[in-house]
């Protein structure tokens, strides 16, 4: 049954964009049926800035994994991100009427509906309500009240914020495109499904994904989320820096920066030259490799120290925050020559490539192990998983068969309904926050028709 479930998840970012579908297969690995590729053109930063031209990339990525896989896509899973996404924490509680009864996830929901209600600037929407931890009657450090007495429920949030006209062009691009929207997921998370591990979140561990025109930055501790920043610089304006630098075109920048570029000046020489074609007519133009490194190295170093300040802002340095699993990094900027050095010796932290290939089966695409499409693979992987929740639930529904309708039969049958709802809403309370407001989110694109 659940070989023939297949899911897509589509990344819209500033530099392609990519619908990758696949399915799980007998040793639950992910196997990947087919990817399309397509230039983005209509993204800047994260944000869609043309929609005529995002939907023509999406149409030609989701026409070119089906052609490649034979399957039809009819509903994908998309990832947000852009500048105009931030986070903040805040504290909220709710005085329960009785104190007697247990916390049920009434309350939980209660308390989370009460911070939707935070006032935002003008245009922005909260996405994400994250509970970190709650505390009950003042015992702090609880992390699931639910079935325990008490008269406050208190909890720590990790908030989610982006502008609702940005959310609402991504989706208004997919349903263009001929698409269901399935599901909606924050990007970061997306990429720290793919390439971190369960150890590593609960030892602490932060998240950089270097994308084409956004950095994205996912602090996690405990096993849970803490932290979630994007910086508005990626690989894109090192391109634009060495094209300004070095007074080339963008396309002789960019292969420079794959081919030649590293993170670290000194390992160049003066006389390491590198030689690239004039235009039309004018001589080649010779560039030190010293040079490229110097102009990489700065933009580099800028991006890394705007990500460490915000691991320090979570609260690194101190003993609680301590993040013993060091960094990640990953996305397309990740694989500039010497970047791990450079960001160990800024931040003294250990750190490492990730890399999406540990959840992929053996004999995919060797380019789909590329850091560059962990966002991708994250957003597929997430879209799997909402499959099998759907068939949980479906699998754990009552079935009441009533033989003999004498009353009393009626009577059993209707306690063992109820019994089995509870049992069936327990089971669904695993629908997160960001689901619920998933489901929101539908409904006003609907709306908004």
């Amino acid at each position: 049954m659940e070989n023939n479930k297949i899911a897509v998840g589509l990344d819209i970012g500033t530099t392609k964009i990519v619908a990758i579908i696949g399915r799980k297969n007998e040793y639950n690995k992910i196997e990947v049926l087919g990817i399309g590729k397509a230039k983005s053109l209509g993204v800047k930063r994260g944000v869609v800035n043309n929609i005529t031209q995002t939907i023509q990339s999406i149409q030609q990525a989701v026409d070119e994994a089906e052609s490649v896989s034979g399957q039809k896509i009819n509903e994908v899973i998309v990832g947000i991100a852009g500048q105009h996404i931030r986070s903040l924490h805040h504290s909220d509680y709710i005085t329960r009427t009785n104190a007697d009864e247990v916390i049920e996830e009434k309350d939980i929901d209660d308390l989370v509906n009460q911070v939707h209600k935070l006032v935002m600037l003008p245009g922005e929407e909260i996405i994400h309500v994250l509970p970190q931890e709650f505390k009950v009657d003042s015992q702090p450090e609880i992390k699931e009240p639910i079935g325990m007495y008490g008269g406050r429920l208190e909890a720590n949030f990790h908030v989610v914020v982006g502008q609702v006209s940005s959310i609402r062009n991504i989706g208004r691009c997919v349903k263009s495109s001929g698409l269901n929207l399935a599901d909606i997921t924050l990007e970061p998370l997306a990429s720290a499904s793919a390439v971190l591990s369960q150890e590593e979140k609960e030892a602490g561990v932060a998240l950089i994904d270097i994308g084409g025109g956004t950095t994205d930055l996912a602090i996690f501790k405990d096993g849970i989320i803490r932290h979630t920043a994007v910086i508005p610089f990626g690989g894109n304006v090192i391109t634009e820096d060495i094209k300004e630098g070095c007074s080339i075109i963008e396309k002789q920048a960019e292969l420079l920066k794959i081919k030649f570029g590293s993170a670290w000046p000194g390992e160049n020489k003066e006389t390491e030259i590198v030689s690239i074609p004039g235009l039309r007519g004018r001589e080649p133009k010779e560039i030190t490799l010293k040079n490229l490194s110097k102009i990489i190295h700065a933009r580099v170093q800028e991006i890394v120290e705007h990500v460490y300040l915000e691991i320090k802002n979570y609260g690194h340095e101190t003993q609680k925050g301590k993040l013993i699993a060091g960094i990640v990094l990953t996305g397309g900027g990740s694989q500039l020559k010497h970047l791990r050095q450079l960001v160990e010796y800024i931040t003294g932290m250990d750190t490492r490539i990730g890399y999406p290939n540990e959840h992929l089966a053996g004999d995919g695409d060797e380019s789909l192990s590329s850091p560059s499409y962990a966002t991708a693979v994250g957003l597929l992987m997430e879209g799997l998983r909402k499959q099998e929740k759907e068939i949980e639930v479906f699998v754990q529904e009552p079935q009441v068969i009533i033989e003999n309708t004498t009353e009393e039969n009626i009577e059993e049958h209707r306690k063992e309904a109820i019994v089995e709802e509870k049992k069936r809403k327990t089971k669904q309370r695993g629908k997160t926050f960001f689901e619920k407001f998933t489901e929101r989110f539908k409904e006003f694109l609907d709306n908004a028709e």
